[in-house]
């Protein structure tokens, strides 16, 4: 609407003047024409040199007023034309951004142009933009590899999906960590109108390995390059993107820049905003030949349909082929061989005003790409120092980086209402289950959160293990909020083998662990920690989907299931270790069981043996795991056995028990319909005795439950009534399902229960 009376007032303006400013000027010279009432001529042929009249100041002033006709007649026709623009474009093509511009913002596609100042103003394209299509998809590549770079990526697409307006195509060029990481998180995202496609980038190795490359980003900085053969044949046009930018405004408004092209222009970008390419950085500084100051790759936009007719991949192999010869590496990566093609081809560039890469490196010209917020539309972060950089306006930057950083990217899960969106078996599943459900039922929440999908970033911090040779290698599962964060470190330091644990936070929250877990030397020095964030929607705590999910991405044949306010006994890896070789796990379908214990110390003496553990046990510092309010729980192990047992003994299943217990990594899953407090390992424990699992109990293992407020899932089902009324509902439900489906000898459980 705005656009619409800006068009309208410019309209009204232009029409006033070509009506009234020549009749103005007209009036002022015809009343200046007149000398004590006769006509004086105009035309110096019809002057009269030699009149008395005749003067020197009467000759200047004719020649200026001359001088102004002319001025006027241009200015009548330059808005004569600038009105039939707008007439014949009509107000409703005014859209996008239009900034005010300055030095280098107007891209022109003619680099001499600008380098010689002859610069349109941005404001001056007000309602020529070319318009984007309601449902076009606009697609974008992003070469992704390793943990680092994944996360980065989650930042841009949040930028992008937030101000976007159309349906988008992700080509991501990833390895096999990012692949595995943004496969899950994009699946259980489920934005719509989004499409991901993944292309191997280790696939690609062998087309770039041969160029020695210097720049941080590794191989994988070349990849750019070669996009012509790995996206597909019929793909026309793609915006390329690095994992550091951010966007802030629609991306649209960059697709719509393809139109603009002309003649063999196929590459879209934006002037390098440092010195670099001018070689005056330092002594002796060479970089790559470059047209100017060069081209950032940050943001490319690329023809490819003209590029694969050019022979792009001949062209820029044989100019990387000559200049290796001389510079023997590349400093900067792919950047380099773009800028010594193009400074053998500068016909081949669209250059775009620099506010599309606006470079946040240390000593770049960015300032004089904006003059206000509005100006912004890209910020590239592509210093190594990333948010640390130099920049006399960074603490806004980074603002605005942060607040996608930490947004809730749940909130981004919009429709693009009137444009269709392809079939997700996934979604209509969803949907489906979703519509089986009485929504008037009570107990209408807790059934819809088995069902919610739980957006999932798998591996947040870097992972690296290889389990043991011998097959015998225990991962330690649990599951925590950000209320047990402090019990990581310590976890650590009882555990020295894999740990695969799911965290339930907030995006914020993710932040606030991802600088925590950066600022800790113990969990830095560690590798085989696997951090899988769930991000966190609905109103109760999914604990056994985080179980799950933890469960699910571990390495080694083995998994000690247990739960993050224990604190293991020293030594306990090796000795399951030990203890799976002696009881034959991989060929028996056993439960080992871990005595668990509990203190209501906060600071405790921790004891390094059995018998010390025995002797606090004497003394009241220690209790058998929840003596206190829930006897049933572990009461089967028998812990009066224990404390003079030798060697491993077994127990039979008993309702209401819930050991922690090492298993095989294909033992069922956890029952999702259970959230929050009650019954969540309960109902586990006893599909593992269901399937005939036998429960052996470690004669010199234990496990040690530290203090902490309660939770508030605990809190909700000790002060509503209908929250145990529900979970009661849920535990005869399961049951059922158990009796159905393992037959008659389920229904021990239920008799139990009548009994328990």
């Amino acid at each position: 609407m705005l656009g619409i009376c800006r068009g309208r007032r410019k309209f009204l303006a232009a029409s006033l003047t070509i009506l009234f400013v020549p009749a103005i000027t007209w009036i002022y010279l015809f009343a200046g024409s007149f000398e004590d009432g006769k006509p004086v001529s105009l035309s110096p042929l019809e002057s009269q040199p030699h009149s008395p009249r005749y003067t020197a100041s009467t000759q200047r002033e004719r020649e200026s007023l001359e001088v102004r006709v002319r001025e006027v007649e241009e200015e009548n026709r330059v808005l004569r034309k600038q009105l039939s623009l707008v007439q014949s474009r009509g107000p409703a093509h005014h859209r996008g951004n239009h900034s005010k511009t300055y030095s280098m913002e107007e891209g022109t596609g003619d680099s001499e142009s600008l380098r010689a100042g002859i610069v349109a103003g941005n404001s001056s394209e007000c309602g020529q933009q070319p318009v984007v299509e309601k449902c076009e998809t606009i697609h974008v590549a992003i070469v992704c590899a390793g943990y680092n770079a994944s996360r980065d990526v989650v930042t841009l697409v949040k930028s992008v999906l937030f101000h976007r307006r159309n349906p988008l195509h992700f080509h991501l060029i990833a390895d096999a960590i990012a692949k595995q990481i943004l496969a899950t998180l994009f699946q259980t995202w489920m934005v719509p109108a989004v499409r991901i496609d993944f292309y191997d980038a280790d696939e690609l190795k062998s087309e770039v390995s041969w160029i020695p490359n210097k720049h941080y980003s590794g191989i994988y900085g070349l990849m750019k390059l070669v996009l012509t053969k790995t996206l597909p044949s019929n793909l026309e046009r793609v915006i390329v993107l690095d994992t550091d930018i951010t966007f802030a405004t629609d991306i649209a408004e960059l697709w719509a820049v393809f139109h603009k092209f002309k003649g063999q222009q196929v590459l879209g970008l934006v002037e390098n905003q440092s010195d670099w390419y001018l070689g005056n950085l330092w002594k002796n500084h060479r970089p790559w030949p470059a047209l100017g100051r060069g081209y950032n790759t940050g943001v490319i936009l690329l023809l490819l349909d003209k590029l694969r007719k050019m022979k792009w991949e001949q062209m820029w192999r044989l100019t990387a082929e000559r200049e290796l010869m001389s510079m023997l590496s590349t400093s900067l990566a792919d950047q380099d061989i773009f800028n010594a093609v193009i400074k053998q081809n500068p016909f081949l560039v669209y250059q775009l005003p620099c506010f599309w890469n606006v470079q946040l490196s240390d000593h770049t010209r960015s300032e004089q790409c904006y003059r206000d917020v509005s100006d912004l539309k890209v910020i590239h972060w592509n210093s190594p120092k990333k948010l640390r950089v130099k920049n006399k306006h960074v603490e806004f930057f980074r603002n605005l980086y942060l607040t996608f950083l930490e947004y809730d990217g749940n909130l981004l899960r919009r429709e693009l209402f009137g444009c269709p969106s392809e079939a997700d078996i996934n979604s209509e599943n969803l949907q489906k289950q979703l519509s089986e459900l009485d929504e008037d039922d009570l107990c209408y929440e807790f059934r819809r959160e088995r069902f919610t999908v739980h957006r999932t970033h798998l591996y947040f911090l870097h992972y690296e293990y290889k389990p043991a040779s011998d097959n015998t290698d225990v991962t330690l599962v649990a599951q925590l909020s950000m209320d047990r964060l402090q019990m990581l470190e310590a976890i650590c330091k009882h555990w020295e083998g894999p740990i695969s644990l799911a965290l339930y936070l907030s995006d914020a929250e993710a932040q606030q662990f991802l600088r925590y877990a950066q600022g800790s030397e113990v969990l830095m020095s560690r590798h085989n920690v696997g951090y899988h964030i769930v991000y966190k929607e609905g109103q109760f705590y999914p604990v056994n989907l985080l179980r799950n999910v933890a469960m699910k991405h571990i390495s080694t044949p083995y998994m000690f299931l247990s739960d993050i306010d224990f604190l293991p006994m020293y030594g306990l890896y090796e000795y399951l270790r030990k203890s799976v070789i002696q009881l034959d796990l991989a060929n028996t379908k056993k439960a080992l069981i871990v005595p668990a214990f509990e203190t209501l110390r906060y600071r405790l003496s921790f004891p390094k043996s059995k018998a010390e553990l025995l002797s606090m046990l004497d003394m009241g510092t220690l209790f058998t795991f929840r003596y206190h309010v829930w006897t049933k729980g572990h009461a089967p192990t028998n812990f009066a056995k224990w404390r003079t047992a030798t060697t491993p003994y077994r127990v039979e299943w008993e309702a209401d028990f819930e050991p922690y217990v090492v298993v095989r990594k294909d033992c069922p899953e956890y029952d999702r319909r259970f959230v929050g407090f009650g019954w969540n390992k309960v109902a586990h424990i006893m599909e593992l005795d269901a399937q005939e699992y036998e429960f052996t109990v470690l004669p010199n293992a234990y496990m040690i439950h530290m203090p902490h407020a309660p939770s508030f899932d605990i809190t909700k089902f000790r002060s509503n009534k209908q929250y145990r009324i529900c979970l009661k509902t849920l535990k005869e439900e399961f049951q059922q399902d158990m009796s159905r489906h393992y037959g008659f000898a389920a229904l021990k459980y239920l008799t139990a229960e009548n009994n328990s």
